[in-house]
């Protein structure tokens, strides 16, 4: 059996190689264009900023005096003096006029240099006006260098913060793309994966073909599918091996029942001691055969110690994430959970909640009511269909092993799923509730809180 398994899971992955091989192509293409296209404009806001810095240390703009339009404003000057009420500026250049006692006589603007200290402090140009060969006053050529500096690093600094901008945008954008593409795959892988080493095998991994793993994913649901195949026919290989020990102890119960009934009128009609002794001897063996045979017939599954349950705290507000997981078809409104601390296993609660929306998905195939209530000491969790329910008395043997609904009969399945969700609920002092509601199907999953008595039986007949 292992090897035809093995042998088919080969070729569903051969096939899955040349059927997504376009998909995966495809996909890679798509990454390789986006990533030269990262790099593209990474590069060029880095060459950008180089030439920004470059700029500063070999500056191009010459902040020189203009020579000829200094000498044409003191010629005009000059050539006004003292009158100059009238005097209008041929310059763009700001200066200020002052005589030989300092008083100002023309400047272009007011806050520009009024006193020779001050135009010394300021590097600017100082020049002599003359008149009949003789200084009469100074002209103080205001230095602009330092405020077209500011302005050009005022220019720069903007630029940088815009390109800087950019970078930290597009390298976030980066960081988020690649961690769609790679890290958030990979945390589906482990949580499918822990999935299957718990033994659930009905809920499907999601792909996605348009990513770079699709293909990859594809495999792992496709060794999913073949794992619960197998498991399928290994639960029919122990069902049929049930039926076959059902029908051989009802063969042996009846030649040891004629074997019994034989020996009792043997014992009745002898008269020998010793007869007698020799009959008694064989109905005793009979009742030891029959006993043997009686808990052959009415044994139960052992593989259930195999399926350890550690019950520890966890907060009520993973339950989300643990509905959403199950909920892998998106039929359910998963509301706000009470907030409280919980005892029980995280794995195995995910299996009881996945068993139960696959039986959802698998009988009613409708949309799901789902519900959360906190009370005393308990939280409860309901999960209801649209499928009409159960006839009422098939409820209370549906958690039984092997049980399956009488609407079951055209769906794969073994019957072990709310079995062995109730045996979890059990190992984590809960509980698993089958009822009709209003619908269809209702399933409440009863939780204790952490760090407080337990006693589910008051609770149970309230809620019932």
């Amino acid at each position: 059996m292992k090897i035809k398994i093995f042998n088919r899971e080969i070729c569903a992955c051969a096939l899955l190689g040349s059927n997504s091989s376009g998909t995966e192509s495809s996909a890679e293409m798509r990454i390789s264009v986006k990533n030269r296209t990262f790099l593209f404009c990474i590069l060029l806001s880095l060459l950008l900023e180089i030439g920004i810095l470059l700029s500063f240390i070999y500056p191009k703009k010459d902040f020189s005096q203009d020579a000829i339009a200094v000498n044409e404003i003191v010629k005009n000057i000059e050539a006004q003096w003292p009158r100059l009420d009238a005097y209008t500026s041929p310059s763009d250049l700001d200066y200020t006029v002052l005589d030989k006692n300092g008083t100002v006589l023309f400047k272009t603007k007011d806050e520009i240099t009024e006193t020779f200290h001050a135009a010394i402090s300021h590097r600017d140009t100082i020049l002599d006006i003359e008149s009949q060969g003789k200084s009469v006053g100074k002209i103080i050529i205001y230095n602009t260098t330092d405020s077209l500096f500011a302005s050009q690093k005022q220019q720069a600094v903007i630029l940088l913060a815009a390109l800087l901008s950019f970078q930290t945008i597009a390298f976030i954008g980066y960081f988020s793309y690649l961690n769609k593409i790679l890290v958030k795959p990979f945390h589906k892988l482990k949580d499918f994966a822990k999935r299957v080493a718990g033994g659930n095998l009905d809920v499907p991994l999601e792909m996605d073909r348009q990513n770079l793993f699709g293909a990859f994913t594809e495999s792992f649901d496709l060794m999913r599918s073949e794992l619960k195949q197998s498991r399928l026919a290994e639960a029919k290989a122990n069902a049929s091996k049930k039926e076959l020990v059902a029908k051989l102890s009802h063969d042996i119960k009846t030649p040891v029942a004629s074997i019994k009934a034989a020996s009792e009128v043997g014992y009745a009609l002898s008269d020998s001691e010793n007869m007698r002794d020799n009959y008694t001897q064989i109905l005793q063996k009979a009742d030891q055969i029959n006993g043997l045979i009686t808990n052959l017939f009415t044994a139960t599954l052992e593989e259930l110690q195999q399926l350890p349950v550690i019950p520890n705290d966890m907060e009520s507000t993973e339950l989300k994430a643990l509905l959403e997981n199950s909920d892998y078809l998106h039929r359910a409104l998963i509301p706000e959970i009470p907030t409280c601390l919980l005892y029980c296993d995280k794995l195995r609660l995910q299996q009881v909640f996945d068993n139960i929306f696959a039986n959802s998905y698998k009988y009613a195939a409708t949309e799901i009511l789902v519900s959360a209530e906190k009370r005393e000491r308990q939280l409860s969790i309901s999960i209801e269909d649209f499928g009409g329910g159960a006839p009422e008395a098939e409820l209370s043997r549906l958690k039984e092993k092997f049980r399956r609904g009488s609407n079951a009969k055209n769906s794969d399945g073994a019957g072990l799923g709310l079995f062995i969700s109730d045996y979890f609920m059990k190992e984590m002092n809960g509980e698993l509730i089958l009822e009709n509601g209003t619908k269809g199907l209702k399933v409440t999953v009863i939780l204790s809180l952490s760090g407080k008595t337990r006693e589910l039986s008051s609770y149970t007949k309230n809620y019932k």
